[in-house]
């Protein structure tokens, strides 16, 4: 059965970092790409960045510089690092793969 679990959301304050994890069973990731999501109550789901299945990422340009995706395949999970937040970060964060996505984890950045 194809699932996806994300973690490592949480609480952190302007400036500050979280490293996101999503960890795939039933395949692997290293013949998928995966997309992580945010969405904010009221809007769309926004894509914020992809890793192919070759290992290639592209990132949207409100967080490019700032958010690195990156994989280990021997633990099948996919990482969002996230450095420098900003209130506006603030959000669900989701990943997809395979036509399945992830149940969400919040990000909350606040002082």
């Amino acid at each position: 059965q194809v699932q996806l679990v994300e973690s490592g959301g949480g609480l952190v304050q302007p400036g500050g970092s979280l490293r996101l994890s999503c960890e795939g069973s039933g395949f692997t990731f290293r013949d998928y790409a995966v997309t992580w999501y945010r969405q904010v109550p009221g809007k769309e789901r926004e894509v914020i960045g992809f890793i192919k299945s070759g290992g290639d990422t592209d990132y949207s340009g409100s967080v490019k510089g700032r958010f690195t995706i990156s994989r280990d395949i021997a633990k099948n999970t996919v990482y969002l690092q996230m450095t420098n937040l900003r209130p506006e970060d603030t959000a669900v964060y989701y990943c997809f793969s395979r036509g399945k996505w992830g149940q969400g984890t919040q990000v909350t950045v606040s002082s």
